[in-house]
């Protein structure tokens, strides 16, 4: 087995008895093998949404399920797997093809949050909910060391809105610019206009998620200014 997979175990504390299931939870489509990580993927994504749902329910017995949702949607997508895939080191270990490597694959936050999805996926499939439950729960702990609607739930694009109508008296503008991939899977590229002038462009699974994303980034640059 690759030594850096053995690093990879040990930080999630789990080894895995089929060393092809790992390596196919580390695979991306770039590689150009018989296999790679989609299907562990869309498999995780499912397994992540039913752990954080579990867990927030117990978590906050008080919340009604309208603040669950919004808690629950602050913690599961792009962003989020993405900054759990960092706190691993997971982009070392995914294997891309060399056009992939060099466009900065291992820094994409799209890739990483997938291959987070995969290897969730996988610990799953061989060791059930309970093994992978644990492990989940221990690297989101461990990344917000405060789960709660004010501090995970940031709505970037009320918070633009805001800073555009004092600063320039408009509302700020979201165009989709492009939609990638298949029905099932679509990705979309969202950029926010302000003053007929393009401020940040972003990527999400969801048009909601690339407007936040989007608005996120314009934010942080008009706090710049």
């Amino acid at each position: 087995m690759n030594k850096n997979i053995d690093i990879l175990e040990k930080t999630l504390g789990y080894k895995f008895k089929k060393e092809k299931l790992i390596i196919e939870a580390l695979t991306h489509k770039s590689y150009k093998q018989p296999y790679d990580n989609e299907r562990l993927e869309f498999l995780g994504d499912a397994v992540l949404d039913l752990i954080v749902g579990e867990y927030l329910f117990n978590k906050f017995p008080q919340s009604d399920e309208g603040k669950l949702s919004k808690i629950r949607a602050s913690l599961v997508n792009e962003s989020g797997f993405d900054m759990l895939a960092r706190s691993i080191n997971l982009g070392e270990y995914i294997y891309l093809s060399n056009a992939e490597e060099n466009n900065g694959g291992r820094e994409k936050a799209s890739l990483l949050s997938n291959a987070f999805e995969a290897i969730i996926g996988a610990i799953y499939l061989e060791a059930g909910l309970k093994v992978v439950e644990k492990i989940a729960i221990s690297i989101i702990e461990k990344n917000h060391k405060d789960i709660s609607l004010d501090s995970l739930f940031k709505d970037f694009k009320t918070t633009l809105q805001e800073l555009t109508q004092a600063r320039f008296g408009q509302i700020p503008d979201y165009q989709v610019i492009a939609s990638r991939g298949p029905d099932h899977k679509k990705e979309f590229e969202v950029a926010v206009i302000i003053e007929e002038k393009e401020y940040a462009r972003a990527m999400g699974k969801s048009k909601k998620i690339a407007q936040q994303e989007a608005a996120k980034m314009a934010v942080e640059m008009l706090k710049e200014k």
